[in-house]
């Protein structure tokens, strides 16, 4: 992979998903620990910075006015129900740190290092209605590593939409993790499953580091 022409984008790599804390963790836990996924995007991240490849987060946020909207899929109804990344104004940061929608403490270092792209938010999973193509583009990317949260929702809807954009995309399968539920089913088995059939590859985060190494 060329440095130049590959950046590592991470979805939602935010507390309410991945920390003990977050108000999803009831539900995609377990998912995350069996994973190692907070470690996993931590190496991804140490990686990229080291060799240069330019990172990409696209975030989840939701502000006061979002809460209004009219009807919403069943996954979409529950964060709104539980004010997943949750911020209270699009123009103010007041009660953002260490909130649900702030990213985790240990991946601040490399998020706030002044050349971390952050995208507009996405609003329900895919990249559709934010930048993250327009930034891509804008800098001479075609490649994609991609890696976050969660794994069937909104990295799977990042995986297609850009693979329709035109990017080759590759999947890091343990960067990723999903919710895990006794009536939806779980959420990381089927995201995998489309990863093989859709992603240009699959690599776990020992084989996307060596590529991104490279």
């Amino acid at each position: 992979m060329d440095s130049k022409e590959t950046a590592l984008v991470l979805t939602d790599p935010q507390n309410d998903f991945l920390s003990e804390a977050g108000v999803a963790w009831e539900l995609v836990g377990r998912s995350v620990q069996e994973n190692g996924t907070v470690q996993n995007i931590e190496r991804l991240l140490e990686t990229a910075k080291s060799g240069g490849t330019p990172v990409f987060v696209s975030p989840h946020y939701y502000y006061p006015l979002d809460h209004q909207w009219q009807f919403g899929g069943t996954m979409e109804q529950k964060m709104h129900e539980i004010g997943m990344f949750d911020r209270r104004d699009p123009l103010s940061v007041d009660g953002f740190e260490g909130s649900g929608a702030d990213w985790l403490d240990q991946y601040k270092p490399y998020l706030h290092d002044g050349a971390t792209v952050v995208t507009s938010p996405h609003k329900v999973y895919g990249p559709q209605n934010n930048d993250l193509a327009l930034q891509l583009r804008k800098r001479g990317i075609g490649r994609v590593i991609l890696a976050g949260m969660s794994a069937n929702l909104c990295v799977e809807s990042h995986l297609r939409e850009l693979l329709e954009q035109g990017f080759e995309v590759t999947v890091v399968s343990d960067a990723t993790a999903a919710a895990q539920h006794p009536e939806l089913g779980d959420g990381y088995a089927a995201a995998l499953t489309n990863f093989r059939y859709i992603a240009n590859a699959v690599l776990n985060t020992e084989e996307a580091s060596k590529e991104l190494s490279r």
